[in-house]
């Protein structure tokens, strides 16, 4: 039986969308959660938990007391493979297989003798599907959008570029024909945008693709919740929040997430992980070797995915620059092969290159060895690099990771963008320009410049501080 004083805490459900840039935002959300006082049940798909479990260990997901782990199948085969799932198809499955045994979980967890009753749900803003268990269970619901606002604001957008007719495409030959540079100046808070810096998810000849229509379906959805979370800070995306608020529930801007863990003093939280591979921290050490600001770390994330040729233009860019280079490479980087660099390649960077199959990217990039970080943009490490201070080189690849290299480049200037056609002579010029070139040296003193903001921010009297105060005052207000 738990005790009277933790039967009387404020009790969240937490669920992440299942894939490595959602998981990690929402465990360190639960995190700080938990430091306000609530009990935590977070809830992972059977898949990712047995993930979890391979890559942080066998006893890594018993938990605490008022910090529980859960799973709920997401209606795809079983697999044991180290990767993350099909986008397309988790798409198709979740709405359909997750709403039964979420709500049974609840019903669970209600009857309960050792665990409070579920008093809100906080749900991934790419898993609506809980609205449901929300309404059946009389629980508000906080949806927390693990995006930039940017995205969010892109994401809903495209029902208007659906209506106006400029996506789905005639055939795919518009992909590269020009036509995704063409400018946009109706759009309001993105003046003149490209519709190539809309979501990857425009790209397609179809009116019923599966990932433009769930993705709009779920930004609208949005406007159902009690409130929104956003992973961001005023500094640097008020003018876009402003805009969502006008057509959203009270939205709370709650970061850098990764900058407000530091308010996070509870030894035994602080260790719960969430990376879904085993994470190589030999690279610290190699990084400790190496001068300030010399090194290009290389990450594409947790799905971008290449072709064998576009690997060998990014190595041997890198190579050419003569720079030196920790590169992730996870076995699943490239499509349909194990990534393989060609030896004359080791040869040539060897003693100034280190390649490993996944790192603990954050205490990477606060190293200060880093110069800067050829990413694809993805929202948690467009972050976290502004949280370090260290400038991007972009290749997006998916979802909106477009429009947050849009932003990094042009609106905050902290970036560069690598043609989709990777061409080893441009890696090389624009490797040598960020790490040793005047915009380079430009582009850092921005990104300096936004991680003062985004550390004055998370303050006791920062701003996202005092959002996180005002959201649990309001959360707790619908209990």
């Amino acid at each position: 039986m738990g005790s009277n004083a933790e039967l009387g805490k404020p009790h969240a459900i937490c669920i992440p969308f299942p894939a490595q840039g959602h998981v990690n935002p929402m465990m360190k959300f639960a995190k700080l959660l938990h430091l306000k006082g609530f009990h935590i049940s977070f809830v992972n798909t059977h898949f990712n938990h047995k993930r979890l479990l391979r890559s942080q260990g066998p006893s890594s997901l018993d938990g605490l007391p008022d910090f529980r782990f859960y799973s709920i199948p997401d209606g795809l085969p079983p697999s044991d493979a180290d990767a993350t799932q099909s986008i397309p198809d988790l798409f198709h499955s979740i709405p359909k297989h997750c709403v039964e045994p979420f709500c049974e979980l609840i019903t669970r967890l209600n009857g309960a003798s050792d665990v409070p009753r579920v008093s809100c749900i906080v749900s991934d803003g790419a898993m609506t599907f809980t609205l449901k268990a929300a309404e059946k269970f009389g629980l508000p619901e906080v949806f927390f959008w693990t995006t930039s606002a940017c995205g969010l604001l892109g994401y809903l957008r495209c029902r208007d570029l659906m209506q106006k007719g400029y996506t789905p495409l005639k055939d795919m030959s518009y992909v590269t024909n020009g036509y995704l540079e063409t400018i946009l100046d109706w759009i309001p808070g993105m003046n003149n945008i490209r519709l190539r810096d809309f979501p990857s998810f425009i790209r397609t000849t179809d009116i019923n693709d599966i990932l433009l229509n769930y993705l709009v379906t779920e930004a609208e959805a949005l406007t159902r919740g009690s409130v929104v979370v956003l992973n961001t800070f005023d500094a640097l995306e008020k003018d876009t929040v402003n805009l969502l608020t006008a057509s959203m529930p009270r939205i709370f801007t709650v970061g850098p997430l990764n900058l407000m863990q530091q308010h996070v003093q509870d030894e035994r939280v602080k260790q719960l992980g969430s990376s879904l591979w085993k994470e190589d921290v030999t690279c610290i050490h190699w990084l400790d070797t190496k001068d300030p600001g010399s090194v290009v770390f290389v990450n594409y994330g947790s799905i971008t995915v290449l072709t064998k040729e576009q690997l060998i233009e990014f190595a041997w860019g890198l190579a050419n620059s003569k720079k030196d280079f920790l590169w992730i490479t996870r076995p699943d980087i490239v499509c349909g092969n194990e990534a393989v660099m060609p030896p004359e390649f080791l040869v040539e960077t060897k003693g100034r290159g280190l390649i490993i199959s996944w790192c603990p990217q954050e205490q990477v990039l606060k190293h200060p060895a880093i110069g800067v970080f050829l990413t694809h943009c993805g929202w948690n490490s467009t972050l976290e690099s502004i949280s370090s201070g260290v400038p991007l080189l972009c290749w997006p690849f998916f979802a909106e990771q477009q429009t947050n290299c849009r932003y990094s480049c042009v609106e905050w200037g902290i970036g560069m963008e690598i043609d989709t056609n990777v061409k080893r002579e441009k890696v090389e010029a624009q490797v040598r320009e960020m790490i040793e070139g005047e915009k380079g040296k430009l582009m850092k003193a921005k990104a300096l410049e936004l991680r003062r903001k985004a550390e004055e921010g998370v303050t006791i009297d920062g701003l996202s501080y005092l959002n996180f105060d005002k959201f649990i005052t309001d959360v707790l207000s619908k209990i």
